[in-house]
């Protein structure tokens, strides 16, 4: 086998025939070729690889069951994103392909990417759902009650939109003496959400306001999508003041409905949910006034019923009766304790007299007045009970019934 002929031929450096290519020149050249051939393209795969380091860039990889693709979203692309990537999503790019030169490795540039099978913003707005309802903003406990007939309310809307022209009609219509005030807002685009979220956050720093309404007229979900910005969403559940959410028609439903205090139907309904109709608060009034006066009339009546019957009785007809029958009865209870004091001194006295008795019995001088006498030292007044401890000459005290003498000792005689 001829094994020369298997080899390449290397290329002519000097006429410049098959020239040879470095790394970097290969690499702008299928660039170049896969740049102008695959511009602006959809793809359709299995997110991946999600990766989203601090510069705000995101890195993932599209993959179907027979290859994988890399792709980078660059940052001020994935700020636009609405619903939140992740791994396992099926998803539609749309973007261009490129080389990364450093690595050597075909990507693509995603300029817009959806999830396939719902809308982006469809998506956006069911996971924004999930989240805010685990943390619990949509509890029916947080939620403040409406005032009955409020004083002051503050609506932030458009200025050119039919939503305030409606809710102001309604509301002069059912009661016009209610105080108004209107915050001006972006409804729709660039920044509409932070200035109704900041909108909210101004009138809660407002003394006198009683109630808010937040809201616009109908449209897409494009048009409404203000309303479902979680900005919006927290600084309603922040706020202190009861807010009435009214966006669109019936059949739209947004994150801000969901978090308010009360969902309007629409900016008509919100009118009407706002302040009672006048005349009708008037006719309730009128028929609560007309129960207080029959229940205070059938008051008076029991009252002055109870007082004829107390008038007809016979202590008030024969009143100084009821006075002598509790004379008696005090005067019979004055001679029962009169009685019972009377017996409990007899008895009393009685117990003294026999105390006193066994008290005389045992008494020295009824001793002494039988004969006897007593016989104390005469320094410490002790009783002498024998004859031990005495000396001659010591001088005693002898007390006799009637009187006593001091003698001293001049024989000792010792017991028998």
């Amino acid at each position: 086998m001829n094994f020369a002929r298997m080899l390449p031929i290397l290329p002519d450096t000097v006429t410049g025939r098959n020239k040879i290519l470095t790394i970097s020149e290969l690499t702008r050249r299928i660039r170049s070729s896969l740049e102008q051939d695959y511009f602006n393209v959809w793809v359709v795969g299995e997110v991946s690889n999600l990766k989203k380091p601090t510069s705000g860039h995101v890195y993932l990889t599209l993959k179907d069951a027979g290859a994988q693709l890399q792709a980078v979203m660059f940052k001020f692309i994935a700020n636009t994103v609405k619903f939140e990537l992740k791994d396992g999503m099926e998803v539609l790019a749309f973007g261009s392909i490129t080389v990364y030169e450093a690595r050597g490795q075909y990507q693509l540039v995603i300029e817009k990417i959806e999830p396939k099978g719902i809308g982006a913003l469809q998506l956006a707005f069911l996971q924004l759902k999930e989240r805010l309802e685990k943390e619990g903003l949509f509890d029916p406990a947080h939620k403040k009650p409406l005032p009955m007939v409020p004083q002051k309310i503050a609506v932030v809307t458009s200025l050119t939109g039919a939503a305030i022209r409606d809710i102001l009609n309604v509301i002069n219509r059912r009661f016009a003496k209610v105080e108004i005030l209107i915050y001006p807002v972006k409804v729709q685009g660039e920044g509409a959400a932070l200035e109704i979220a900041q909108a909210i956050k101004d009138l809660n720093t407002l003394p006198d306001i009683d109630v808010m309404i937040v809201g616009r007229g109908g449209g897409s979900l494009e048009d409404l999508w203000a309303f479902n910005e979680e900005v919006v969403a927290r600084s309603i559940y922040a706020s202190k003041i009861p807010v009435i959410s009214a966006v669109g028609h019936e059949i739209d439903v947004t994150i801000s409905d969901l978090v308010a205090d009360k969902r309007a139907l629409t900016p008509t309904e919100a009118g009407e949910l706002v302040v009672p109709h006048y005349d009708q608060l008037k006719d309730s009034l009128e028929k609560i006034k007309a129960r207080l006066i029959q229940a205070l009339y059938n008051k008076i009546l029991v009252i002055r019923s109870r007082l004829m019957g107390v008038k007809n009785s016979f202590p008030f007809k024969r009143p100084l009766d009821r006075i002598l029958r509790l004379q008696q009865r005090l005067d019979e209870i004055v001679q029962r304790l009169a009685s019972v004091t009377k017996h409990s001194l007899e008895l009393e006295r009685e117990r003294l007299i026999g105390l006193a008795n066994r008290l005389d019995s045992v008494s020295p001088l009824k001793v002494l007045n039988r004969g006897y006498s007593i016989t104390t030292n005469v320094e410490d007044d002790k009783p002498i009970k024998s004859v031990e401890g005495l000396a001659l000459g010591k001088k005693l005290k002898t007390q006799f019934f009637h009187g006593g003498i001091v003698s001293s000792v001049v024989e000792i005689l010792e017991q028998a």
